[in-house]
């Protein structure tokens, strides 16, 4: 059973477009696990609301940062913001605090369409 939907914003949709089919295909297929099954070498959370997905391929560590959306009681999304190559052992700050202000902007913009949406 799906845990989860995912919702791909402008960057992460980018990221992945830019990569190899082969690349491309192995990170949309640990996400498609992680939707199913709870494996923190797929999923993991890295600092305060900001999760990675995780794909080891031909010796290339690519991360795509997300974050939860759970406004909607009827559907729990997880938003992929951006993605990354990563070269050190731990995920950059600056890559941290992206994934922080995309997520600000999200819901702030959410917020606004969704008040916009009562009148």
């Amino acid at each position: 059973m799906k845990r989860f939907d995912v919702v791909f914003l402008t960057e992460a949709r980018e990221f992945l477009l830019g990569l190899d089919e082969k690349s491309r295909d192995k990170i949309i297929f640990n996400i498609d696990k992680a939707k199913i099954r709870t494996d923190s070498d797929l999923l993991k959370k890295l600092r305060g609301e900001i999760w990675e997905f995780r794909t080891l391929f031909n010796k290339t560590h690519f991360r795509i940062f997300t974050f939860w959306d759970e406004t909607d009681y009827q559907e729990t999304l997880v938003i992929a913001s951006h993605g990354h190559i990563k070269k050190t052992g731990k995920a950059p700050e600056k890559e941290i605090e992206k994934a922080k202000q995309i997520r600000l902007k999200y819901f702030e913009l959410r917020s606004r369409n969704n008040n916009g949406n009562k009148k």
